[in-house]
C-alpha cells in the first residue's frame, strides 16, 4: 500500500483531486505538515496504489481506502480533507465514519451531479483520442488564476515548471480521469451532507477565478452540511490549495484547533 505520511501533530488525510496521484497536491502536503501529520495516497484505482478498487461501487471504493488508511497508520479519529474530486470522498467518508471524523474541509469541491460542458462530454466519451486536448488547453483555462495567485512572473515560471516535473514524474492516466468524471456526474452526496456531524470548512477560490469547478456549486454544500462554515481562498480560483498553500495550511489550522477539538504540542499550538 503506498501512504505518504508527513509532518506531526494531529492527523489528517489528505484526499486528491481527478488526476489521482498525491503527487499533484504535495505543496498543500508539506505545507500542512507544519500543523498535522499528513497521510495522503493515490486513489485506490491507480496501480501503485495497492488497495483493492471495484468500479461498480463507486466512491464506496474510495471511503473504504480511507478506512484502511487510517487503520494503517493507527489512527482512529482524524480530519478529512478532499480537494476537488477528493472532496467529493471526503463529505462521503464524513457521512459514513462520524467516529472517525473530526473535522471534514471540502476544497473546491464539484457540485452534485455536476454537468460537463460538450466537449468535456466527448473528452470523457473518448479519453485516449480526446483526453491530451484538455491538458492542452489547461494553461488557458488556469492562466488567470495563476497570475492572479502568483504576480511575480518568475515565481510563476518557477510554479509551471515544477507543475510539469509533476507530470513528467506522476503521469496521470486520462481514461482513469475520464472514469473518475463520469463517478462525478453521477454521485449526489446531498442525503450524505445531511447526515454529517463533523465541524466543516468549505473553501473556494474567487469566483471569477475557477474555471474548473463553479464555487456556486462549491458554495451549496455550506447550505447543506448541518452548520458548515465557508470561507474565500483570496487570490485563487481552483489551485488555491497549491498556489498559496501556506495561506490554505493555516485556514485548515484555524479551522481545526477552534472547531474540532484537537490538541497541538505546546510549541505548535
Amino acid at each position: 500500500m503506498t501512504v505518504v505520511d508527513r509532518g506531526s501533530g494531529p492527523p489528517l488525510v489528505l484526499i486528491p483531486g481527478l488526476q489521482g496521484r498525491w503527487e499533484y497536491v504535495a505543496p498543500a502536503a508539506d505545507a500542512l505538515a507544519a500543523y498535522f501529520r499528513v497521510l495522503s495516497f493515490p486513489l485506490c484505482d491507480e496501480p501503485l496504489a495497492g488497495v483493492p478498487f471495484d468500479p461498480a461501487r463507486g466512491l464506496d471504493s474510495y471511503t473504504d481506502q480511507v478506512s484502511v488508511i487510517l487503520e494503517h497508520a493507527r489512527v482512529d479519529r482524524a480530519a478529512i480533507c478532499g480537494i476537488s474530486f477528493g472532496g467529493l470522498i471526503a463529505a462521503r467518508f464524513a457521512a459514513l465514519h462520524p467516529n472517525q471524523t473530526a473535522a471534514l474541509i471540502l476544497v473546491s469541491t464539484p457540485p452534485f451531479r455536476m454537468s460537463l460542458k460538450r466537449r468535456h462530454r466527448i473528452y470523457v466519451r473518448l479519453p485516449w483520442l480526446l483526453g491530451p486536448l484538455l491538458l492542452l488547453e489547461a494553461p488557458w483555462r488556469l492562466g488567470p488564476e495563476l497570475r492572479r495567485a502568483i504576480p511575480d512572473p518568475a515565481a510563476r515560471r518557477r510554479f509551471s515548471l515544477s507543475a510539469l516535473k509533476t507530470l513528467v514524474r506522476a503521469p496521470v492516466s486520462v481514461s482513469r480521469m475520464a472514469a473518475r468524471t463520469r463517478v462525478m456526474t453521477r454521485v449526489d452526496v446531498r442525503g450524505d451532507c445531511e447526515r454529517i456531524a463533523s465541524p466543516t470548512l468549505i473553501i473556494t477560490g474567487e469566483p471569477g477565478l475557477d474555471y474548473v469547478v463553479p464555487t456556486e456549486g462549491s458554495s451549496e454544500y455550506a447550505r447543506l452540511i448541518p452548520g458548515a462554515r465557508a470561507t474565500v481562498l483570496e487570490r485563487t480560483g481552483h489551485l488555491g490549495s497549491v498556489t498559496r498553500p501556506e495561506v490554505f495550511a493555516a485556514l485548515v489550522r484555524a479551522f481545526v484547533a477552534h472547531e474540532a477539538g484537537l490538541r497541538w504540542p505546546d510549541a505548535a499550538a
